[in-house]
């Protein structure tokens, strides 16, 4: 059983004057920081500001990357040459550290947004594309993603640490994929049953499908959306549950 679990959010999504995630909030619950890297969300002033704040409260720094996509926010179905993704996933690592190494929290790994997530997790060329950015980006970065993923397993065979991921906020399908957006059961907004999940997941290893069968996931860190409303409030309720049936919350190592 799991009795020690990370906790992580996306963070750093605005752009300009507009701002999506309430990130001083969110960092007050998690413990490690998705900060997204200029590509579906973010810009240079925002992710110098997440990055100070993380360090502040000694959250760790994770580079999101994404496809290029800023006006679909990077959850667009997109077909990007292996050689090009490998470049912008390096591109965006390096771009984030500056800002992370500046404020003395260098980035500590990786984790795929939105469309490039759900085809890295089945495409093996798309997921060895990542891979290779990573390694370009300057070496053996942890890759946060779904258990048994083409990603895990192209970063696995090129030396990468690999963190398993769970949602306590998206329904499940049978295999272990997410139900994808739009489709019935794919967000998970009561927050008692967010609890729920999430305590079962870090404590039991198990979640319940879309369609109310037991799944068995191992995961040694747990995402909440910082996009959905009341994100704050859940993630301080979701902290508060795992640690009263005693999970202790903490970064992977």
């Amino acid at each position: 059983m799991v009795r020690v679990i990370d906790l992580n959010a996306d963070l750093g999504e605005g752009f300009g004057r507009w701002s999506l995630t309430d990130d001083e909030a969110l960092l007050a619950s998690v413990t490690s920081a998705n900060v997204a890297c200029g590509f579906h969300a973010g810009d240079p002033a925002t992710m110098r500001r997440v990055c100070a704040l993380a360090a502040e409260r000694g959250v760790r720094v994770g580079a999101q990357i994404s496809y290029r996509d800023l006006a679909g926010f990077g959850r667009r179905a997109m077909d990007v040459p292996a050689p090009e993704l490998a470049a912008e996933v390096a591109y965006q690592i390096g771009a984030l550290d500056v800002f992370a190494r500046a404020a003395g929290a260098p980035v500590a790994y990786v984790k795929p947004h939105g469309a490039l997530y759900h085809r890295a997790a089945r495409d093996p060329v798309q997921a060895a594309a990542v891979v290779e950015g990573v390694r370009l980006a300057g070496g053996g970065l942890p890759v946060l993603g779904l258990p048994r993923s083409a990603l895990h397993e192209a970063a696995s065979a090129a030396g990468l640490p690999v963190v398993t991921e769970a949602f306590a906020d998206r329904g499940y399908r049978a295999d272990g994929t997410l139900v994808p957006r739009g489709e019935p059961g794919a967000l998970v907004s009561d927050a008692e049953a967010v609890v729920a999940r999430a305590v079962g997941l870090a404590r039991d290893g198990e979640v319940r499908t879309v369609d109310g069968r037991p799944l068995r996931l191992r995961a040694r860190s747990l995402c909440l959306h910082g996009d959905t409303p009341g994100a704050t409030a859940l993630a301080r309720a979701v902290r508060d549950g795992l640690e009263a049936a005693g999970v202790t919350v903490g970064a992977f190592a």
